[in-house]
């Protein structure tokens, strides 16, 4: 028997299950690279159910209890007289989400003697200390692709939130109750014709890039890794070879690189300072990107025109958070990729994951992270092994690189 811990984010306030707003989700087929969908032998859910909140359980329960496993779920995951903390010593596996993420640093980690698995359900695993997890043998997996498309959707209606000035003009008729037209207007442009940048290549920054080709915008993309000539004529990107090349081109910026060592506090006041007078930052990828008092003293001064993004540090984050609070944001919870449709994958890839693990199977490659002590998979493609795999579950590091911004990884999603 197995005890599996996971770390959800709490039930609706309203109640569980919500009232959902439609009867179905479109069946999605095929991955555009042609990845296959998560295949377990089985699922215990309706796709489009809420599965990613305490009482979904990710669909595990009647799978797990079937099986005579001891499945533990829990939103309470800070703090030492946690939930998580008490039962993480005896745990076997540890499943968490990026939206509510469980921290695993190296201290938690040497908690866990029984821990041998650990699961993202979704996508990106910079809430676990990877060099710790690879000195332990612990695997660390994630449900690649499974929500890929879901953040670059995300992405799109947080650029023309921001370039249309959509959250203050929504404000005009519901907060205020007025017809304010010109005071909505006053910070609404086009977004045709604008230089739109990507930081990091991978599957959500090319699905983004075709879906922004049409707008009419010039893409421009900064990689460690180029992207093959003919995606780059289809699109008419024009690749940088540094992110400060990149940053002074561009009119709006959207990040999707991973959280590492090299790129902990990458936008901090002076790259911020080398972008053009009222550009825009959409970020779904991870807060600690960005330097956080930076990004508010560069809306208060008009470097930057507006900030949007759905990822805070920490997560949840306090109720004085600055960018809470801080001018022409729009903001969300961290909730990009982890729409009812993107559940119903993940979900299904975290039972494929487990049933792999507990039937002594390999575990899908481009799922595995580490194993055997070691980057592996889609790990081996999106970080380094010299020293700085993940900057720790805190997003802090005292070796963070911030001097060197030429090497990102390409593979966050």
């Amino acid at each position: 028997m197995s005890k599996i811990l996971a770390v959800l984010y709490p039930d609706p306030v309203d109640g569980y299950p919500p009232a959902y707003a439609r009867d179905s989700i479109p069946a999605v087929t095929d991955y555009p690279d042609g990845q296959t969908l998560p295949s377990p032998t089985a699922v215990d859910f309706t796709p489009g159910e809420l599965l990613g909140s305490v009482s979904g359980e990710l669909g595990l329960r009647k799978f797990l209890d079937a099986g005579g496993h001891e499945l533990v779920v829990t939103s309470d995951k800070d703090g030492p007289d946690s939930v998580f903390e008490r039962e993480l010593p005896s745990a076997d596996v540890v499943i968490s989400q990026p939206f509510w993420p469980g921290y695993l640093d190296a201290a938690r980690i040497e908690k866990a003697q029984n821990l041998k698995l650990v699961i993202t359900a979704g996508i990106g695993s910079d809430h676990v200390d990877l060099d710790a997890a690879m000195r332990r043998g612990i695997t660390v997996a994630e449900v690649t692709y499974s929500n890929s498309i879901s953040v670059a959707e995300h992405a799109i209606m947080l650029i023309l939130d921001l370039v249309r000035n959509f959250v203050p003009s929504h404000e005009w008729v519901t907060a205020e109750r007025g017809w304010n037209i010109a005071d909505s207007v006053s910070r609404s442009y086009d977004l045709e014709g604008m230089d739109v940048g990507v930081l990091a290549a991978g599957r959500i920054g090319v699905a983004l890039m075709k879906r922004l080709a049409p707008f009419g915008v010039h893409l421009h993309y900064h990689d460690r890794r180029r992207l093959p000539a003919d995606v780059e004529r289809e699109l008419g990107l024009v690749f940088h070879e540094s992110v400060e090349s990149m940053a002074k081109n561009i009119d709006v910026l959207s990040i999707h690189a991973p959280l590492t060592n090299e790129t902990h506090h990458l936008f901090d006041d002076e790259l911020l300072g080398k972008m053009r007078r009222g550009s825009y930052i959409v970020n779904t990828a991870r807060a600690e990107i960005m330097d956080r008092d930076a990004v508010v003293r560069a809306l208060h001064t008009g470097q930057l025109a507006g900030y949007a993004g759905d990822v805070w540090y920490p997560q949840p984050p306090e109720a004085d958070h600055p960018w809470r609070t801080m001018p022409h944001n729009a903001m969300t919870p961290h909730i990009s990729g982890t729409s009812l449709s993107a559940q119903a994958r993940y979900a299904a890839g975290t039972r494929e994951i487990l049933e792999s693990f507990l039937d002594n199977a390999p575990i899908r490659d481009e799922y595995l992270i580490v194993e055997g002590g070691a980057l592996a998979g889609t790990g081996a493609k999106s970080y380094s092994t010299d020293g700085s795999a993940s900057p720790g579950s805190s997003g802090h590091s005292a070796n963070a690189v911030t001097a060197d911004r030429k090497c990102l990884s390409p593979a966050f999603d």
